[in-house]
């Protein structure tokens, strides 16, 4: 078992429906007729040519001439191919994705083993195959589309982070950004996570800082302020040498089995003194984040806006409702925890403890929620006119079904999130929680189009800090993916369809 058990067995399934795809579907299809081509012109050396439809940047285009780089030499060998341009085939530009999908799931069985050191490697191994499966991200393994290497950068900028290797985490969000610029938001997080880990954790000797925050309340109740000022500042210079030491704690790991009773505010005020006593050690740590991000308001700047291309059609929206989506079908996605009896039992359990609170809580949710619904539910002219998609039949069967539905669906959305707080705040900080949720809604709320792709990344960060234990549930949504996969390409290969208004073979896709 193990990361080498997680490659081949992802390999095994990479290759063969691989195999099937581009045999049934040789040619570029749906995006692909703008990726494809784009990236063939960078293979005879034309860098100056760009599709205007193209709205994301081109590192999915660099990464394929590694790729085609490294096969090169040994399809010349065995006369494959003559030139480096004949390598460029749309089979082989999707194998770029093959290969990445290979490597992302590797890089979720490191993860899951630095946050969870406990874990067994066999569940290990089966919770990186079974993630590997999630439909959105497996699907689009076989196409040349840019989520999976977009995936694959957010999650290796992460764990370079988690290994408090900021510089590198920093090289690899640049790329990230490089590939969609929506991943600028998971960079920016995760430099957010990497301050929450230093600030709130010493990882030399697994000790929090609430002895800082416990301080802070004593001081209080001090009439010496020169006095607390003193104690706090010898507490943090005891904890400011975690950063660039011992590169393979794991601070995260140590928050799971820590008293997380302290308040939102009483984290951020820790947090801020903590910033203060170590601002310059931090700003040559997470100096990298900032020039990614400065480079990158300078290119919305020269741009004049977050995309490339096509933008008329992905122009800035107010999609609330996006959000209410997003948190449905993350639940669903993990329906053995989220829709579990025993889930709605600790969900009860603890909205009882704090009663108030939590009833004016829901109620602002539920409000906030029929709001989203109402004022801020787009219907993006690609959504109701392409029959070719998931969200398509959605919109039309379910939320457009009656105009009472999208306010019937207000409860599940709010009990969705709740769910989702509540599995997250058991492992982690409230602090980290709440940059979660920013985040998302930062990457979420701006699209006016439903594309459930634009749900796998913030989908990987909750299924990787729910800490699911259990054989059972992993089994469950196993099989829930398999059966999700396998029905949809099916439909994919063997149900081909016309319109009558536009020529050539339509497919269904996500």
């Amino acid at each position: 078992m193990g990361k080498v058990a997680v490659a081949v067995i992802v390999s095994l399934w990479v290759i063969s429906i691989s195999i099937l795809v581009n045999h049934i579907v040789p040619e570029p299809y749906m995006d692909e007729i703008f990726h494809i081509p784009q990236a063939q012109q960078y293979c005879i050396g034309n860098f100056r040519s760009w599709d205007p439809m193209i709205t994301t940047p081109p590192g999915l285009y660099y990464l394929s001439l590694v790729h085609v780089a490294s096969l090169f030499p040994g399809m010349s060998i065995v006369q494959a191919a003559s030139s480096f341009s004949e390598v460029c085939t749309t089979a082989i530009l999707r194998s770029v994705n093959g290969v990445l999908a290979v490597l992302c799931s590797i890089l979720v069985y490191d993860i899951i083993t630095l946050l969870r050191p406990t874990f067994s490697e066999g569940k290990a191994t089966i919770s990186a195959v079974v993630l590997a499966l999630y439909p959105l991200h497996w699907f689009f393994t076989f196409l040349y589309y840019t989520d999976v290497a977009s995936l694959t950068a957010v999650l290796a900028m992460y764990l370079a982070c988690l290994k408090k290797n900021y510089w590198l985490s920093a090289v690899l969000g640049a790329l990230a950004v490089v590939i969609r610029q929506t991943n600028i938001v998971w960079m920016l997080f995760v430099a957010c996570t990497g301050v929450i880990n230093v600030t709130l954790v010493r990882p030399r000797d697994n000790v929090e800082v609430n002895d800082i925050d416990t301080a802070i309340r004593k001081s209080n109740r001090s009439t010496s302020n020169d006095d607390v000022t003193s104690g706090s500042n010898l507490r943090l210079r005891k904890f400011s040498n975690s950063l660039g030491t011992d590169k393979h704690s794991m601070p995260s790991a140590s928050l799971v089995s820590t008293n997380h009773s302290s308040g939102l505010l009483d984290e951020v005020k820790v947090i801020f003194l903590a910033l203060w006593y170590m601002k310059w050690e931090l700003l040559v740590s997470f100096s990298p984040f900032l020039v990614v991000f400065v480079a990158f308001l300078a290119f919305i700047r020269w741009n004049g806006s977050v995309v490339l291309g096509a933008k008329e059609a992905h122009t800035v929206s107010p999609h609330f409702a996006q959000i209410m989506y997003f948190g449905l079908v993350s639940a669903l996605a993990v329906a053995p925890l989220h829709c579990s009896k025993g889930q709605v039992v600790d969900l009860f359990r603890s909205f009882w403890k704090r009663r108030l609170i939590s009833f004016f809580q829901v109620f602002v949710a539920v409000i906030a929620g029929f709001f989203s619904v109402h004022f801020f539910s787009i219907a993006h002219p690609y959504l109701i006119a392409d029959n070719r998609h998931y969200p398509f039949y959605l919109w039309r069967k379910v939320i457009n079904a009656h105009w009472s539905m999208k306010y019937l669906l207000v409860p599940p959305y709010v009990y969705s999130w709740f769910s989702i707080f509540i599995t997250l705040g058991r492992v982690q900080r409230k602090i980290w929680v709440l940059a979660f949720f920013l985040a998302t809604a930062a990457v979420l709320v701006p699209a006016p189009l439903i594309e459930f792709r634009y749900y796998t990344i913030p989908f990987y960060f909750i299924v990787l800090h729910s800490h699911i234990n259990d054989y059972q549930s992993w089994l469950l949504m196993g099989l829930l993916y398999l059966a999700v996969n396998i029905f949809t390409m099916m439909i994919f290969l063997f149900r081909p369809y016309h319109w009558d208004h536009e020529l050539g073979i339509q497919r269904f896709i996500w």
